[in-house]
């Protein structure tokens, strides 16, 4: 069981710190500006809050999104609520227990919580790197994201659609979290055309 409150605290801090002016602006996600990259964050919140109480939310009939118009105005504070919500939801030992769903798919819960935190820490350095600004991580949680990476790659040379790109290549003395943004698809070069 792994605390996600470090890493949801970032990404919520990442949240807050977007200007309106961004919202159009690219990310490392391809053909995803940072207005969808929020969208995606809001969404993912309510899906792994749900896989951890094993109850689907009521307010989240749909699927996986990554579309800026359905933002919403309040989206700087409601974000910020839903990540807090999911990282507590993680704080139960029995989400990490059983079977449960998140995106379609059923997988145990100890999967679930994993796929949770890899989401938040490599979707908090895409909207940081897209908004210039700081990225940090929990270096506990960094090791079990790249864990996760590395066997999800190794199962899945090519990539894993709708988790990870094709991996991009990284000298092993690398530092870690640049390790993980290549297991993940992403160059850690990446930066916004300015």
């Amino acid at each position: 069981m792994l605390d996600l409150r470090p890493a949801t605290d970032v990404l919520a801090r990442l949240v807050q710190g977007v200007r309106d002016a961004q919202l159009g602006e690219p990310t490392p996600c391809v053909d995803m500006t940072v207005g969808d990259l929020l969208d995606h964050i809001d969404g993912l919140s309510l899906a792994f809050t749900a896989a951890a109480t094993k109850v689907p939310p009521a307010d989240c009939p749909r699927g996986p999104s990554a579309d800026a118009s359905r933002l919403g105005d309040d989206w700087r504070t409601r974000i910020p609520v839903r990540l807090t919500a999911l990282a507590n939801a993680w704080r139960d030992q029995s989400a990490w227990e059983g079977m449960t769903e998140a995106g379609g798919l059923e997988l145990p819960g100890e999967v679930a919580g994993i796929v949770a935190l890899d989401e938040v820490v490599v979707h908090g350095w895409d909207l940081a790197v897209a908004s210039g600004q700081e990225f940090t991580c929990d270096r506990e949680l960094l090791n079990a994201v790249h864990q996760f990476a590395r066997q999800t790659v190794a199962e899945n040379p090519h990539g894993t659609p709708g988790l990870f790109g094709p991996p991009v290549a990284v000298p092993d003395d690398a530092p870690l979290l640049d390790r993980v943004l290549g297991l993940t698809g992403r160059d850690s070069a990446w930066r916004p055309a300015r």
